[in-house]
């Protein structure tokens, strides 16, 4: 029976992947759960269950995506954390509002609000609204059994929402690369975070050595000649830095350098840059198809009070990223800077928007410390000690302070390990939240 049938209040349609079963659920949900007033949003999920076991009644384990702004990935394959889950779970990928097929955000869909409109319905997108989501859909697909809850990165920002407000709906919580700050401001969280990237570009350049020139040739190119990518828009020196995100992914430093080692080519008439950078380098970013992301991504950190573009402020305190050539062009993080919806095409239509949510200071509280400091739950984590996205100092400072919360610290993995070896990893955090002894 699927689990559609059961639930005549979710619509669904199912399809076979390899060794598992997969249902896709869209629920009717309010846009503010204080006021029906303003409407409601559909929230997509996808369930999966391993074909053998289709017809057993199993636990859900629900995951939380990375982000924010988004979807929860496409499976593909039985293999990955998936793969450790279906052995004895149902599993239940969210689509957090606002992503994938959950009523997205986009330019589009909120052209027919102003800027004041685009920034009260986008206030409703953060981990206190994921939370209520993921409650009332638990509700109708599990209403008198607790579930497992398993966030990744921006994921573990909601798990820890979970646990302050709706520990009732959970028996057990994995996070993997995102315990969140309880307290600290924006501020804080890139004074630290500018720090890790620094330690990255080093990193990259003790790799690659040739990096270094390969950027300052690329720096000095784009100053002296117009480079538009495919969508229209310049690229920037300061565009390019952006690509800087990927190297606090396993992975993404070599993806970096096999990039920029054929930006520019040289021709008959002279040096050009290559159509294949231009191409490859707006595939790289995901501004333009997440705006959600740029939107929101401060926004995350705010409790009582405004971020006030804290990355592009912060960014004076390191004066390193803006050394002009010859010094080699060092690569920003995951940062968001108000110059960026000037720049990419699906993001200027928000720059009104962006920055009322900028100067927003009436966030509500994500966290209740006194509710975690009594938590019940079971709470494993992987936490990564050289995370250049969430910083490690701060995860630690956080799980001191949540009850029943076991954490295991490593050098193994980046922060995408749940991608690389999501197997092991979710294997691991199984077996310490249930006393197993590990070596």
């Amino acid at each position: 029976m699927s689990v559609s049938s059961k639930h005549p209040n979710a619509t669904a349609s199912t399809s076979t992947l390899p060794q598992m079963i997969a249902e896709k659920l869209t629920f009717t949900l309010p846009l503010d759960y204080q006021d029906s007033s303003k409407g409601t949003i559909n929230v997509f999920a996808r369930t999966l269950v391993h074909k053998d076991k289709q017809h057993l009644e199993l636990p859900w384990l629900v995951y939380f995506q990375g982000g924010p702004g988004f979807a929860a990935q496409r499976p593909v394959s039985h293999s990955g954390w998936i793969k450790r889950a279906l052995t004895e779970y149902r599993v239940l990928l969210l689509d957090q509002r606002g992503t994938g097929l959950s009523s997205p955000v986009n330019a589009t869909s909120l052209a027919h609000l102003d800027d004041a409109g685009k920034a009260d319905y986008l206030s409703h997108f953060r981990a206190d609204n994921i939370i209520r989501d993921a409650e009332a859909i638990r509700a109708i697909l599990s209403p008198d059994t607790p579930w497992t809850i398993l966030g990744q990165s921006f994921g573990g920002f909601c798990v820890l929402r979970y646990l302050s407000v709706a520990a009732h709906g959970l028996k057990e919580a994995y996070i993997t690369g995102g315990i969140p700050p309880l307290e600290r401001s924006a501020d804080e969280v890139y004074r630290a975070t500018y720090k890790r990237v620094l330690q990255k570009n080093r990193d990259f350049h003790q790799r690659f050595p040739d990096a270094a020139s390969l950027l300052a040739d690329l720096h000095r190119y784009l100053l002296e000649h117009p480079v538009l990518l495919p969508s229209g828009q310049q690229l920037t020196p300061q565009m390019l830095q952006l690509l800087g995100i990927h190297l606090g992914m396993e992975d993404g430093p070599e993806g970096v350098y096999y990039l920029l080692e054929q930006a520019l080519q040289f021709t008959p008439s002279g040096e050009c840059i290559n159509p294949l950078f231009v191409e490859r380098f707006g595939q790289m970013l995901d501004y333009n198809t997440n705006p959600l992301f740029a939107v929101l991504h401060e926004a995350i950190y705010c409790q009582q009070q405004a971020s006030n573009w804290a990355a592009h402020r912060i960014r004076a305190e390191y004066p390193q990223f803006d050394a002009p050539p010859p010094a080699s062009l060092l690569l920003t993080g995951e940062m968001i800077f108000p110059w960026m919806f000037d720049c990419f095409e699906h993001l200027k239509p928000l720059k009104g928007c962006a920055e009322l949510l900028a100067a927003k200071a009436d966030w509500p509280p994500l966290y209740d410390k006194a509710v975690l400091a009594n938590n019940t739950v079971p709470v494993a984590a992987a936490i990564y000690s050289e995370d250049m996205f969430v910083e490690m100092d701060y995860s630690l400072e956080t799980a001191k302070q949540v009850a029943n919360l076991k954490y295991w610290l490593t050098s193994e993995y980046e922060h995408n390990g749940i991608r690389m070896d999501g197997e092991r990893i979710l294997d691991r955090l199984i077996a310490i939240n249930r006393g197993a002894c590990l070596r």
